[in-house]
């Protein structure tokens, strides 16, 4: 994904950012959509599956609100089909204290998620949060290499032995963190709030981005020698 002019965010506001909600419960997109709008964004809506992948097909959102239960085709497979052509960042919607929705929303290659009922509020400040990361700063922060991987911070690309690899937001995150301390052992927590910047939150969040990271990095991912795993601690990226 091109990343946004900086100029485009002024007095902390995202501006002419396109955010796509794709909802089919009516007061819910409403909800979502009003406060999305208030807060300086352009938003497109979808009802259902297919709507969803027509409008991405179509290109030119920054970000997707998504919800896991759709009608037409389910929210999960809707992750995946968007997941294999783009890394545009989404956020999913699940049903309230249900593991299994977020942990298969994350397997699927969302980013977030938040959990019904939620706070709009939340939401928008979870969508400014994961798009201000995007945003490239007017002193942008100069690539470096490590270990065969080459990361630009500023272009928001990881590339391994020349090959660009396909992140999503929250796999960038992670990897970048991860590469810029290497051989640190950090815990689920640690990462949890120096990553996704939450307090707390469920830590298979944590666990399902790194498997997802190691499919990407790692020549044999169920035998990962680079992003490993410390018994007891946490992960450690060893390079």
């Amino acid at each position: 994904m091109t990343s946004p002019d900086p100029l485009t965010e002024r007095n902390g506001v995202l501006l002419d950012r396109r955010v796509l909600v794709v909802e089919d419960d009516p007061t819910v997109r409403e909800v979502a959509v009003s406060y999305l709008e208030a807060a300086g964004f352009i938003v497109g809506q979808a009802t259902d599956g297919f709507a969803a992948l027509e409008a991405v097909a179509s290109g030119g959102h920054d970000l997707i609100v998504l919800d896991r239960m759709l009608p037409g085709i389910d929210g999960a497979e809707v992750c995946r089909r968007i997941r294999a052509t783009t890394a545009v960042p989404i956020i999913m919607l699940t049903a309230l204290g249900s593991t299994e929705d977020r942990i298969t929303g994350l397997e699927a290659g969302a980013d977030d998620y938040l959990t019904k009922p939620f706070s709009p509020r939340e939401l928008v400040l979870r969508v400014q949060s994961i798009l201000r990361r995007s945003v490239t700063d007017l002193t942008p922060e100069a690539a470096f290499e490590l270990g065969g991987f080459v990361l630009d911070p500023s272009a928001r690309v990881v590339s391994k032995n020349g090959q660009v690899l396909t992140l999503s937001a929250r796999e960038f995150d992670l990897f970048a963190f991860l590469l810029k301390h290497p051989s640190q052992a950090f815990s689920r927590e640690q990462l949890l709030k120096s990553v996704w910047h939450w307090d707390f939150g469920d830590l298979s969040t944590v666990t399902v981005t790194v498997r997802r990271v190691r499919e990407k990095i790692e020549d044999d991912p169920t035998n990962p020698t680079i992003l490993e795993t410390v018994w007891g601690v946490g992960y450690r990226l060893t390079i």
